[in-house]
């Protein structure tokens, strides 16, 4: 009876592996770099993650130094583990608010803090 069900334990852990590997998405790395500080004013904004990402349904807003939130227009994807924008900022503290739509139909969201000189 006990080898039953391991084997069924095992079977079922199999099943739901391809499920667990996809992940939601997760950032590995970004242009500005969290707490980075970048030279503007014309900036160029990148975000990799560790899977596919829906570019068409992921957003990035920058949050201006007064508190106000401007959405940021996505360019067009070149690959699909990452999207990127631009923007023209003046100098000062900036917050970019990330959502990124992962292949597992999960939504993640961060924020990346940086400076503009």
């Amino acid at each position: 009876m006990k080898k039953y069900g391991i084997g069924l334990l095992a079977f079922t852990l199999l099943l739901i592996a391809p499920r667990l590997a996809l992940a939601h998405a997760v950032l590995l790395a970004s242009t500005p770099a969290v707490h980075g500080t970048i030279h503007g004013p014309s900036i160029s904004i990148d975000l990799k993650f560790n899977s596919r990402v829906d570019g068409a349904r992921s957003r990035i807003y920058v949050v201006q130094p007064d508190g106000t939130t401007q959405a940021l227009v996505l360019d067009k994807q070149e690959a699909p583990d990452r999207f990127s924008s631009h923007a023209d900022l003046k100098p000062g503290t900036y917050t970019l608010r990330w959502q990124a739509l992962a292949a597992d139909g999960h939504i993640t969201r961060g924020v990346i803090p940086f400076t503009v000189q």
